[in-house]
């Protein structure tokens, strides 16, 4: 007989909803994920497609369904290190990582604020600071503080915890081992963005103003680190025009060969983010072709109606800054007309290609194609943008898939 426990890696939008799926059919769930914090892709987001959502609706009746269901076991800081055995009987070895801060936490934030020392925050994909102790977002789970102990001030441990009141600290925390059975693993590990310092035409981390469609998405969050302001990373003035730059590392054959299917729905909806805190503003879509597929014609029609936008369609070849307003001139040629144009621009954002996380795994045993995604096979399924590139309904759409392919091999 073999094992009835699902294993769900990664905790976006996708292993939440495989996982609890799974255990709302009675199955117990271990769900793993490697940040502080589930919600993945989706809590960075001001709005997810369809209905334009804030990450609060959605996650957090999953978080609800997590807490209120006793066979989903969920273990953040964490990480799949080993898989070894086969079908209905996986032995499974994760690590999981001191977090400094143990289940005593209320959240209530006394730490943080005497604590002096800072980090760059890989939440905000480096355009803002926490400090070296932090809550991961605003609604994490679980809604506990993580410590950096590396970003810590001098006097800083002290401090901390002498403010805490429940004795939450921990410093002496180290990394633990789990080994578990399973009978199925469900890989839902997500995705990140291309890097985009490889675009070297495109000038990202040379020049200031250029930024990339996630941190675009965290400027126009409210708890982001301008509190929704979309501003320019040079001054924090407003910009009045602002160019996309769209298959940013896809459609590439130096790059990524593939579409990343959402960049360009991603570039409307950014238009509009723009147009609601000025109609004047002027976004300017440089574009291969425009992929809005199925349900989501409307919504360029909608983003045509509401956002001052001018598509052009072009590959951009180079991106330069004048050095006294940081502005940039973006140089394309427009495929329509055949003639090289110069565009100038206070902010330029990179539509960046969506690829898996699984390229830095390296899991003996998980199978993934040339490009990194997960090969589903009898036992170890993938799901999400494991899977595909996605937006987040057709996310969820594949971990129910993939639950049923879970529980059709533990009942083999």
């Amino acid at each position: 007989m073999g094992n009835s426990t699902i294993l769900v890696v990664g905790g976006g939008i996708s292993g939440i909803s495989a996982a609890v799926e799974a255990a709302e059919m009675e199955y117990e769930v271990i769900l793993v994920e490697r940040e502080p914090s589930l919600g993945g892709r989706v809590s960075q987001l001001r709005y997810y497609f369809p209905k334009l959502c804030p990450p609060t609706c959605g996650l957090e009746i999953n978080f609800k369904r997590i807490k209120s269901n006793p066979k989903i076991s969920v273990y953040t800081m964490a990480e799949v290190i080993e898989v070894s055995g086969n079908p209905g009987k996986y032995k499974v070895k994760i690590k999981i990582n001191p977090r400094y801060v143990n289940d005593n936490c209320t959240a209530c934030g006394e730490c943080e604020r005497v604590c002096q020392g800072e980090r760059i925050s890989d939440f905000d994909f480096g355009l803002g600071k926490t400090k070296a102790i932090y809550l991961p977002n605003p609604m994490a789970f679980p809604m506990k503080y993580v410590l950096d102990k590396e970003a810590l001030a001098p006097g800083d441990l002290e401090r901390i915890i002498s403010a805490c009141k429940y004795n939450a600290i921990e410093p002496e925390m180290e990394e633990k081992f789990l080994e578990v059975e399973v009978g199925a693993i469900i890989w839902a590990t997500g995705w990140q963005l291309y890097e985009a310092t490889k675009l070297d035409h495109l000038g990202y981390g040379k020049f200031s103003n250029v930024i990339t469609n996630m941190q675009m998405e965290r400027m126009a969050s409210p708890w982001g680190p301008t509190g929704g302001q979309i501003l320019r990373p040079s001054d924090q003035t407003i910009p009045q025009r602002v160019a996309f730059v769209q298959c940013a590392g896809s459609r590439d054959e130096n790059h990524l060969p593939y579409c990343s299917y959402i960049c360009c729905l991603a570039s409307l909806k950014h238009s509009l983010y723009l147009a609601e805190k000025n109609p004047e503003t002027e976004s300017l879509i440089f574009y291969i072709d425009i992929r809005t597929p199925g349900r989501y014609e409307k919504f360029l029609k909608k983003a045509q109606e509401e956002a001052k936008i001018t598509f052009i369609k072009g590959k951009v070849a180079k991106i330069e800054e004048d050095p006294e307003t940081k502005d940039l001139i973006v140089t394309a040629e427009d495929t329509l007309s055949g003639k090289k144009i110069h565009e100038k621009v206070n902010l330029v954002v990179l539509a960046l290609g969506m690829q898996p996380n699984t390229p830095n795994l390296n899991i003996p045993g998980l199978k993934v194609d040339e490009y990194g995604f997960v090969i589903s096979e009898e036992g170890i399924v993938g799901c999400g943008c494991a899977k595909m590139p996605l937006d987040v309904i057709s996310s969820v759409e594949t971990a129910t898939g993939a639950v049923l392919k879970a529980v059709q091999t533990i009942i083999r």
